[in-house]
């Protein structure tokens, strides 16, 4: 019997799915497609998504739908998973739907556990998040993050279900605050992606990923969040890794910005269309977060690289 179903073979969705079925767990990893499910299923591995990680044998890829276990991680991103909800709500009602993805619905403002709320009544919404890389977890590398769902008897259950040999998972009920972590910590990593390609230097990007995170607290405090959440894995933790390494799609995205290069395509970049619902809910908010507002005239192309550094630079001086 599957014990763990993961909708969405991503690298992320897969990798997660390697690392349940590694420690023991009966998982089924669901595809879009037939065809992808079927090449799966002949090479023990997904070639499209995530090359050279063979899958263990108790990891089932499949295309069905129908048969969801009672725990299902949801790795489709923010912006498409109200679709996808809505499309296979009855297979889901009364699952425990844990979110894989990070950002904001630009069309609503919503985070991924009001998305699955909202699509599915009677589910048990959760979300996972934090600093994590699909090719460390499937690797077996070691990997904590956090899993934050409505109660903690949930959190807990949830917590022992999902931890592996190299994932261990911490705890909460700071939904608020895991998913703004998680969603606005891609704006700053485009801000510092940004800066190292135009040549501002390392001290730089230093001040962006510093300011970012006054951001990411003050929004998160406007939404009713625990600010100390921002501290943890989900945030701070998430921060620094995806403002730092070249595997970040976001990080990498801004590096194209600040080259002025094409940016990537056929990639998904969260960072982008979360600055977008960020801030107009901000302004909406009355809240200042010039860092994120410069990232969304970026995305626009509204502003050039040298136009956004100049705004920056000319804010009136201010305490701390």
């Amino acid at each position: 019997m599957t014990e763990i179903s993961v909708f969405g073979a991503g690298a992320f969705g897969t990798a997660l799915a390697i690392s349940l079925a590694r420690d023991g767990r009966d998982v089924a990893l669901i595809a879009r497609t037939q065809s992808h499910a079927d090449d799966m299923s002949d090479t023990r591995q997904n070639a499209a998504r995530l090359p050279g990680f063979a899958f263990p044998d108790a990891l089932t890829p499949t295309a069905s739908f129908d048969q969801a276990a009672q725990i299902c991680l949801i790795a489709v991103p923010t912006q498409q998973l109200a679709g996808f909800l809505s499309a296979h709500a009855t297979s889901l009602a009364g699952r425990k739907l844990v979110a894989c993805c990070k950002g904001v619905e630009i069309s609503t403002g919503r985070g991924p556990t009001r998305i699955i709320a909202d699509a599915v009544p009677d589910a048990e919404p959760a979300i996972l998040s934090g600093p994590s890389f699909a090719v460390d977890i499937a690797a077996g590398l070691p990997t904590a993050l956090t899993l934050a769902a409505e109660t903690p008897v949930a959190a807990e259950t949830l917590q022992r279900a999902l931890s592996t040999a190299n994932l261990r998972l911490y705890r909460t009920t700071d939904i608020v605050g895991v998913e703004i972590g998680g969603a606005l910590k891609n704006i700053v990593a485009i801000a510092a992606g940004v800066a190292i390609g135009a040549g501002l230097g390392e001290s730089a990007r230093a001040s962006v990923i510093t300011r970012g995170y006054a951001e990411m607290r003050r929004f998160a405090e406007s939404a009713g969040a625990a600010t100390d959440t921002l501290s943890g894995l989900s945030g701070f933790g998430d921060l620094v890794l995806t403002c730092t390494s070249e595997k970040s799609r976001n990080y990498s995205h801004g590096l194209a910005i600040g080259r002025g290069q094409a940016r990537p395509q056929g990639v998904t970049v969260e960072g982008a269309s979360t600055a977008k619902a960020v801030s107009a809910l901000a302004n909406a908010r009355n809240l200042d977060v010039p860092l994120t507002d410069t990232v969304a005239a970026l995305i626009e192309d509204q502003l050039s690289v040298a136009e956004a550094i100049g705004l920056l630079l000319s804010r009136p001086l201010k305490e701390e």
